[in-house]
């Protein structure tokens, strides 16, 4: 039987999604807690998985941006709503042996021949009961058989309507999404240096073939050019501002997840001017991505922007925003023994609705991995060129 165009059309979106991130079946199963063989139904079509939840994770697993997770969970919902469309509509047909199996040249009677001669009466004291003949089916079998289809029948055309191309079926609003805009906005950076200065990247290129380090306004590009991973730790800063100056959104909680963790990555480390201190913002945030359920933990900051160094203590949630009162949270994300990817969920409530937002680099997990036991360089700007870092080896 043909696949459902719907079907066939979520498969193609889910294969293009394999064949992107080149990696095996079992591969990415293990990074899905699925099986081989289940992603490769998903692939083929053969099999909607039940939520869209799995096949989120593989969008981000494999660097899909948010556009392409939007089509891909309007894609999920089409195939899910044909997977159980087509689970109603098949039920299993009542069995009746004799007759699916009496060929269509001689055609099994459903009553017995009467002999030569009249018909005993039935009624008569002593009268020989009819028998079927051998491999006929009772009468009261085929006539229940038939009251079975029948009913069948009747309860499909009853609990679904039929749909014609002129009358298609709504669309139906995407899990977990709501029509109405959230009553704040947010926005990241993502690339940032401790101080304004600080930070190590991990790039899969020579010493020869990386650029000199950049200011750190600069560091996207840098990093975008290099195909750079931050080593050791990655720097976020979530900017949350409310759309009212009176009403205000209410932070309740900061969640990290993690789509996927391998071994680190086997590349160099490059340092950009390390040691070089500064301020850190109130709301601070440390993450270890090494433990098996990572948590955003509130910590001390400081501020040095003075002429004295000041404590200043850490502050957990809630968190009120209006659009006059925004809050930065800042998050450090460590690895040692890991390549990580991850996301944060940002969970809020404002005027009676709830909701969580979740926190990507673009639509991708952010990324971060480890860099002890790696070659470590830093840049010599007086001979323009990486030279080896006397600490290498003891990077995080």
């Amino acid at each position: 039987m043909p696949k459902d165009a719907a079907v066939e059309e979520f498969a193609g979106l889910v294969r293009a999604l394999k064949a992107r991130d080149g990696r095996s079946y079992e591969a990415l199963g293990r990074r899905l807690s699925v099986s081989a063989s289940t992603l490769h139904r998903y692939c083929s079509g053969a099999t909607v998985p039940e939520e869209f939840a799995v096949v989120d994770r593989l969008a981000l697993l494999c660097g899909a941006d948010e556009e392409e997770r939007r089509a891909l969970e309007a894609a999920w919902t089409e195939a899910d709503r044909a997977r159980r469309r087509a689970a109603t509509t098949s039920p299993a047909p009542a069995p009746v042996p004799a007759v699916s199996a009496a060929p269509e040249s001689n055609p099994v009677p459903s009553a017995p021949e009467p002999g030569p001669g009249p018909a005993p009466d039935p009624t008569a004291p002593g009268a020989p009961r009819a028998r079927p003949r051998r491999g006929a089916p009772a009468p009261l079998l085929v006539a229940a058989a038939v009251a079975l289809v029948v009913l069948a029948l009747a309860a499909i055309l009853l609990g679904h309507p039929t749909r014609t191309a002129s009358a298609p079926a709504p669309a139906s609003t995407a899990p977990g999404r709501t029509a109405a805009p959230l009553p704040f906005t947010w926005s990241i950076g993502s690339q940032l240096w401790e101080g304004g200065c600080g930070h190590t990247y991990l790039v899969d290129r020579a010493p020869r073939a990386v650029a000199p380090p950049p200011v750190a306004a600069d560091s996207g590009a840098w990093a975008g050019t290099h195909g750079a991973v931050h080593g050791g730790e990655a720097l976020v800063r979530i900017t949350v501002q409310g759309r009212s100056p009176s009403d205000a959104v209410v932070l309740h909680a900061l969640h990290v997840r993690v789509v996927d963790r391998a071994a680190p990555l086997q590349w160099n480390a490059y340092r950009m001017d390390n040691g070089c201190g500064g301020a850190v913002t109130p709301r601070h945030f440390a993450v270890d991505l090494d433990r098996p359920r990572p948590l955003a933990r509130p910590v001390d900051g400081l501020d040095a922007s003075g002429a004295k160094v000041r404590k200043i203590p850490a502050v957990s949630f809630p968190y009120k925003v209006t659009s006059s009162d925004p809050e930065e949270l800042l998050v450090s994300a460590r690895a040692a023994g890991c390549d990580c990817r991850w996301y944060l969920e940002l969970e809020w409530s404002a005027g009676g609705r709830t909701g969580t937002v979740r926190i990507t680099d673009g639509g991708k997990p952010f990324r971060t991995s480890g860099t002890k036991g790696r070659p470590a360089y830093v840049h010599d700007s007086a001979e323009g060129r990486w030279i080896t870092d006397s600490d290498s080896g003891q990077t995080g």
